[in-house]
């Protein structure tokens, strides 16, 4: 094999490498424009710090949430899992990734919810599932019979 092989060879992989980091989900949350960023499951504006979500998918999008019953829902009802998800921590400036992140109940939320991000494992927290549950549950009283 001669060095223009060698060199042509070189520049394919370099190529191929490039592309497949390009498409590589970014390491953490994307940046949130607060009160201009709209929440991709109820179109609200995502305001508050301390209930935001976003999911990056597959195909490189972002969406992002105002809501964590929003995201919730919004991926429970996509064809593919997420390339990653990250929910805001309700009570400090920080994003947990979707295995570190628990929920509690709480009385009020953007969209009404009830569901605020703890670290998993937070004592009286929620897991991924049971959350769910209950977003959906109260996605179907506001839907009626």
């Amino acid at each position: 094999m001669g060095g223009g092989a060698l060199a042509a060879g070189a520049v394919v992989v370099a190529l191929a490498w490039a592309v497949v980091r390009a498409q590589a989900p970014p390491a953490g949350p994307e940046p949130v424009v607060w009160n201009h960023t709209v929440c991709s499951r109820c179109g609200m504006l995502v305001g508050e710090p301390g209930f935001a979500a976003q999911l990056h998918g597959e195909d490189g999008a972002v969406h992002n949430f105002d809501d964590p019953g929003c995201l919730l829902l919004f991926e429970s009802e996509q064809a593919s899992a997420p390339a990653a998800v990250w929910l805001h921590h309700r009570d400090e400036d920080r994003w947990l990734a979707r295995a570190q992140a628990g929920f509690a109940v709480v009385e009020s939320t953007p969209m009404g919810y009830g569901l605020s991000v703890v670290d998993a494992g937070a004592p009286g927290s929620l897991g991924w599932e049971s959350a769910l549950q209950h977003a959906r549950r109260l996605d179907a009283d506001r839907s009626g019979p």
